[in-house]
């Protein structure tokens, strides 16, 4: 098992997170969302931008958890989005 794997499966986040992210995978572009959320102009690779992600995200649960006045709900819910629909990607590589 790969370590971007082993750290996706080790990830816990309230449900209420989770289910939204879950409800926006359905409108997710990778194109699109990537390029506003990483602020670059082609999207990488799943396996890259999941190595970009996920400190992302890692920030905004510090954040969430310390009660940080900055922390934003709408963000974190957008990176998780993009985590779950990457994570799927590289899960299942296209043929």
């Amino acid at each position: 098992m790969c370590k971007i794997s082993a750290e996706l499966n080790q990830m816990r986040r309230p449900r209420l997170l989770v289910e939204a992210a879950a409800q926006g995978t359905r409108q997710y572009h990778r194109r699109r969302d990537l390029r506003r959320m990483l602020r670059i102009a082609i999207p990488p690779s799943p396996r890259a931008a999941l190595e970009k992600l996920m400190p992302i995200e890692a920030a905004l649960e510090r954040r969430r958890l310390t009660v940080d006045k900055n922390y934003s709900y709408p963000r974190h819910v957008d990176i998780l989005v993009a985590l779950m629909s990457e994570a799927q990607a590289f899960r299942e590589p296209r043929a």
